[in-house]
């Protein structure tokens, strides 16, 4: 392993460990300048968010408006319909900025779907979902995915493996709660792996569960890396090694935590390096745990590119929940998985950063690195 990641195993918890001073977060454009450049990149992320009029039309109109671009003198933005009516503009009748935009209709097309998933007894045919949207299979599948980050397939799955923990949770008997929750027969269920354990051990509380963990040192401080039997389940950043392992012991409170022994450097050696790196990317197997909602959201966090930043509200548009924005910014804050399901990319509407759950200074950090 590179002597510039140290590992620090259980016992090595009660050392002190120097860290490099991190550097100070860049400031965020101007929102007059970002609004700008969604509107000249005609972003369609950006409807509903504001609007702009143009004088020489005298027309208002919505970021994402194919009209012909208009100079920048000749341009004003406008946080609200009411504010270009008063002004004096009146709507566009290419974009229509009265009425839903594009992605708003697409957004309430899968806000459907995902209603008829959730209250269906057995999972719906993607032929079903889409002849009840109203548009064809195959544009419907590319809808879905695009919104949820998950196949109409995958967030099925993800419901009735829900259901199957509220009812474990709530005592039911194995065969009861598969059922009942829309799983033909156990074998799919086992097939599925939906808790990532067996079901007695779900219902326990995952009692027995072992977790295989160790400590490293990164540029930004220590790195606790914690992995299952399926996969890397938590990747947690800090400045104290024992701090971050009692914020495992709360992630985890009835697991048994092992400490990693030689053979599990190299991974965490691995994991070091794309945090330093991010170029390198990071191929290891991820336990990637959370609600329905939650696994969405963190899929939507896995499409953002590399360099680039979202605010809550795409986040939420982009999954299908357009009023979910503090759900969002929850999901975010739940995640355990730092950097690989990367949160980091996350930021106020405004441009500003907002809260990490591994400190702001870290996120500005990753967010400098990755632009570089």
């Amino acid at each position: 392993m590179n002597p510039a990641f140290p590992v620090l195993w259980p016992s090595d918890l009660g050392h002190t460990i120097a860290t490099r001073p991190l550097r100070s977060p860049t400031l965020p454009k101007p929102p007059e300048d970002q609004r700008w450049a969604q509107l000249a990149a005609r972003d369609a992320s950006a409807d509903g968010a504001f609007w702009y009029g143009v004088s020489t039309t005298g027309v208002y109109c919505r970021p994402s408006c194919p009209s012909r671009a208009a100079r920048r003198e000749n341009v004003t933005l406008f946080d609200s319909l009411d504010a270009a009516r008063a002004a004096g503009f009146r709507p566009c009748r290419r974009c229509n900025p009265d009425g839903l935009a594009l992605a708003q209709q697409h957004a309430a097309l899968v806000e459907q779907a995902c209603r008829l998933i959730e209250s269906a007894e057995d999972l719906p045919q993607l032929a079903t979902l889409a002849d009840a949207v109203e548009i064809s299979p195959a544009h419907f599948h590319r809808l879905f995915k695009a919104h949820t980050g998950l196949t109409p397939r995958a967030y099925g799955q993800a419901v009735r493996a829900r259901r199957a923990r509220e009812a474990l949770a709530e005592g039911a008997s194995v065969t009861h709660a598969l059922h009942g929750a829309g799983y033909g027969s156990s074998s799919r269920f086992y097939a599925e792996d939906a808790l990532g354990m067996a079901p007695r051990r779900y219902r326990s509380g995952g009692t027995g569960e072992q977790l295989r963990f160790a400590i490293g040192q990164a540029d930004l401080g220590a790195v606790l890396v914690a992995s299952s039997a399926q996969g890397v389940a938590a990747i947690l950043l800090g400045d104290d090694p024992a701090t971050l392992l009692r914020d495992l012991q709360d992630r985890f409170p009835k697991a048994e935590l092992v400490g990693g022994d030689a053979t599990y450097e190299a991974l965490v050696g691995q994991v070091i390096a794309f945090i330093q790196t991010p170029d390198l990317g990071l191929d290891l197997p991820l336990d990637i745990r959370g609600t329905a909602f939650q696994q969405r959201v963190w899929a939507a966090l896995r499409t953002i590119p590399r360099g680039e930043t979202r605010n809550y509200g795409q986040i939420a548009q982009a999954i299908g929940k357009p009023g979910a924005v503090r759900a969002v910014a929850g999901a975010c804050a739940a995640n355990a998985l730092a950097v690989v399901v990367p949160c980091h990319r996350v930021i106020r509407t405004d441009g500003s950063l907002s809260g990490y759950a591994w400190g702001v200074e870290r996120k500005a950090a990753l967010l400098e690195r990755e632009k570089a």
